[in-house]
Parts: C-alpha cells; sequence; structure tokens
C-alpha cells in the first residue's frame, strides 16, 4: 500500500519562563502539540500524536456527520446512530464494545463513550497502551461491518431507547426544552441547524431499517472520518495496526454537500416566547443571539464577550443580577460554537422560587442593553480565563478537551489537525475594538430570542408574547 503521509515536528509546551514572559506581555506562551498525519487509499485520515508520560493510549473516531447533515423527514439519524454502534457488528456482540474494553482497563463514561452534535459524532476509548490494537480492532469492526449486524429488532429497541431519552432529558426536565426552541427561533425553517439534534420522533418512528442502513453507508465511512491515535504508542506499530484492521473497510459514496448554511447577520426582528413550564421550581430567561460560526475569523471575540458577560463571578450578568439586584439566583452565558453559518449565544438568568419572571426578564434585558464598552481589564481576565481552560484540558491525552480530541477537532473543523496550535494566538489577536464592535452589531434588540420559562402557579407577565406548553 502507498500511503500518503507528512510529518510536522513540533516544540512540545511551554511552561515556565516562557508562562512568566506571558503573563508580562499579554500574550500566549508557545504551545505546540506534534503529530504526525496519514491518510489511507481507502480516505481515512489518520492522526497520531505520542506522549509517554503515562502508558495509556487513546483512539478516537470522528465521523463527519451531525444533525446538519440530516434531510427532512430524516431528523435524529445520527443521534440514533451514536445509540447503534453499540449493539454490535459482525464479531462483535451486543454490549461487548464497552463490556471488551472495561476488561482491557477502560473506564465507562469517562474513557469510553460516543456523543453526538450539530456538525459531527464521536467515539472514544482510552485504556492502557498495550491494549491499543483491541481498540483499533473494536472500532474498525463497527465501521466495516455494523450493517452485517443490524436487524429490526435493535432498530426497534434503540428508537424507544431515543424517545425515552427525550422524555428524560427534555421534557420532563425543568427548562428541558429551551435547546430546541431556541434553535428553531434563531435558525429559519430548513436550515440545517433549525431542528434538534434528537429529532423529530415522528421521523424516527417512520424510518425503515433500508433508511437506516443508507445514511450509515454514507456518513459511516472511512473517507468520511478521522482517526486519533495518541499516548504512549510507537508510532510505525501504531500505523502498522491501523492500516491491518481499517485498510480493508471500502470507500463509502461520496457524501452529498451541505445546503447553503449562510445567514443574514441578524434576525431581523425580536420574538420573545413564554413557556409555562410544569416542571420549573423558579423563572428562568434565556436571552439567544445569533453570532459567527465557529469558523469565522470573528469566533474567538465571541467567545470572549461570552465569558465576560456571564462566566464566573466576576461577570457582569452575575454581578449585577446575582450579587448586587440579587433577582436572579444564577446567572451564566454560553456559544453553542456551531461550525457554518451562524452560531447561537445565549445569556441565561434563572429566578429564585416565587420571584417574578417579569422582573428578571426586565433585569437581564437591562444588563444587555449595557454590553459594550468593555475595559480592557475584563478582556484581560476573560483571556486568561481562556487560555487556562485550553491549556489545561490539553494535560490529558483523551477525552472531552484533551489533545487527541483537540487534534480531531482541528481536522473535521478546519481541515488542519495543528489548528490546535493556533487557538491561543487567535484568543490574543482579539482587541478591544473586536469585542465592543460584535457587541454593538449582534447583542441588539432585532437579533435576539426572548424566551421565558415561568412555573405554572405563575401567570405570564405580559400577554402579547406567543405562548407555548
Amino acid at each position: 500500500m502507498r500511503l500518503r503521509f507528512f510529518a510536522v515536528s513540533l516544540l512540545c509546551l511551554v511552561t515556565g519562563t516562557a508562562g512568566a514572559q506571558a503573563s508580562k506581555s499579554g500574550k500566549s506562551p508557545e504551545l505546540r502539540i506534534d503529530y504526525t498525519q496519514e491518510t489511507l487509499p481507502n480516505g481515512l485520515t489518520v492522526v497520531y500524536h505520542v506522549d509517554h508520560s503515562t502508558p495509556v493510549a487513546a483512539v478516537l473516531l470522528w465521523y463527519n456527520v451531525g444533525s446538519k447533515m440530516e434531510q427532512p423527514g430524516r431528523t435524529g439519524f445520527a443521534h440514533l446512530f451514536e445509540h447503534m454502534m453499540f449493539q454490535g457488528s459482525k464479531n462483535v456482540g451486543k454490549g461487548e464494545h464497552s463490556s471488551l474494553l472495561e476488561a482491557a482497563g477502560g473506564r465507562g463514561g469517562s474513557d469510553i463513550n460516543g456523543t453526538t452534535d450539530w456538525d459531527r459524532t464521536n467515539y472514544f476509548e482510552q485504556l492502557p497502551s498495550n491494549q491499543l490494537e483491541l481498540a483499533l480492532w473494536l472500532e474498525a469492526d463497527r465501521m466495516g461491518t455494523l450493517l452485517d449486524a443490524m436487524d429490526q429488532t435493535k432498530l426497534d429497541n434503540q428508537r424507544e431507547v431515543v424517545k425515552n431519552e427525550r422524555r428524560q432529558s427534555f421534557d420532563n426536565q425543568p427548562y428541558g426544552t429551551w435547546v430546541e426552541r431556541m434553535g428553531a427561533a434563531l435558525f429559519p425553517e430548513g436550515h440545517p441547524y433549525h431542528h434538534s439534534i434528537i429529532g423529530s420522533m415522528a421521523d424516527l418512528s417512520a424510518a425503515s431499517l433500508a433508511d437506516v442502513a443508507s445514511f450509515f453507508r454514507t456518513y459511516y465511512a472511512p473517507n468520511n472520518a478521522v482517526l486519533v491515535v495518541a499516548g504512549d504508542i510507537d508510532v510505525p506499530s501504531a500505523k502498522a495496526l491501523v492500516r491491518k484492521h481499517f485498510g480493508p473497510i471500502a470507500r463509502g459514496p461520496k457524501v452529498p454537500p451541505l445546503p447553503n448554511m449562510s445567514l443574514p447577520s441578524t434576525i431581523g426582528r425580536e420574538q420573545r416566547i413564554v413557556v409555562i413550564d410544569s416542571q420549573a421550581p423558579a423563572p428562568a430567561v434565556y436571552v439567544g443571539y445569533r453570532v459567527p460560526a465557529a469558523k469565522d475569523h470573528r469566533a474567538p471575540a465571541v467567545r470572549l464577550l461570552s465569558d465576560v458577560m456571564g462566566v464566573g463571578r466576576s461577570s457582569r450578568l452575575y454581578d449585577a443580577l446575582v450579587r448586587r439586584q440579587q433577582v436572579a439566583a444564577s446567572a451564566s452565558a454560553f456559544g453553542f460554537e456551531l461550525a457554518d453559518g451562524a452560531d447561537m449565544l445565549v445569556f441565561i438568568a434563572t429566578g429564585k422560587p416565587g420571584a417574578s419572571p417579569d422582573s428578571l426578564e426586565k433585569a437581564l434585558l437591562a444588563e444587555l442593553a449595557g454590553a459594550s464598552s468593555f475595559t480592557q481589564g475584563e478582556l484581560d481576565r476573560a483571556r486568561a480565563s481562556e487560555r487556562f481552560q485550553f491549556v489545561n484540558g490539553l494535560q490529558t491525552t483523551g477525552g472531552f478537551g484533551g489533545r487527541a480530541d483537540r487534534l480531531e477537532e482541528g481536522w473535521t473543523l478546519f481541515r488542519d489537525p495543528g489548528h490546535v496550535n493556533k487557538v491561543l494566538a487567535e484568543f490574543d489577536k482579539v482587541t478591544l475594538n473586536d469585542l465592543n464592535a460584535v457587541a454593538r452589531e449582534r447583542l441588539v434588540p432585532t437579533n435576539r430570542v426572548v424566551m421565558v420559562f415561568i412555573p405554572v402557579n405563575k401567570a405570564p407577565a405580559r400577554t402579547s408574547s406567543t405562548r407555548m406548553p
């Protein structure tokens, strides 16, 4: 086999003197994660990262499929496969994927799991490095032979599992439907981000075994995936194992292109939604805005804006609503980091039991109206927090935010595993003018969705809103 590969030689890490220089200059320390990359003839991209500090190896597999790839009438398929992928393949029985890894030293949940979002689906395992081949074999077997073991009984079973997940995590949780409602309001009908990850239960009920199999053949193929092998590994040996187990898997069909993801920078009107929530112990207000997507050069400024306004006890919202005015029990903000077209930036204030929803909403909107004229001190604190969180995550090999995860994220979203080495510099480039500009442009009434959750024992504060059960 002739394989295309290249090595990127890198300097790893940066502490001590470099960190001290960073604190004085205001710039992040130099930080480099090294890797080697190759592409198999079947299209599978493979990235290797070596770290001999602990005797563990991580195997992460990201498929370039999320809910944004789903077609109308076929929503929820990407999330359904997060479940189906643990139901057995040709050579692995139902439930054996996790049990074999746990028997080899992996920990269920933190070391062995799978997740789905709007932009991608990932599966990962971390275990003692002498068990690397087991993890590679298991991932290759379900990539190559899952359909050999799929039948109507398994589909029906997992469909019911997903429906129960919706009942537990959405319908019967306080404020449980807010993400689904916010996405539907911020993105127009027909846009790939309009529908939720869990999808329509009607679509899942109508899905045939042939529909589900077709989705798998299209998206769960080597040419639509990136594999990262990281940790206490020998790269030549790891390459041989990858070629042994993944090399024979056939390339899949060409993946359909995404529809146009672009959107106007603002919604063009204000929306207000009142939800009467029988599960809510207290009122809560969610205010969402359409902001630049994760691939946009302004994304770091959006992230820092979120930090300044609503992350931690020094944030503007916590200081104003919880500490000084005492109208909220908690206040926060975060973006979803959606990759294409636009992202959602949401500010949240949860009141105290018995509090006035109207007063809570008024106080939150007043603070958002003043979200500009930030200070250099606020920007510097937010940037320092992002640096710490990012570098702290890189202390781990696998799992969320670890080195392997960041390498895969870079390839899937930016076609560059080395994007991990650019993140801190991108935060450094954000100026106070950038921060104020994105706030003035996007945090405006004609670009927001105000969602008010009201406990059943409270009447809606206003009657001119969209009221939903």
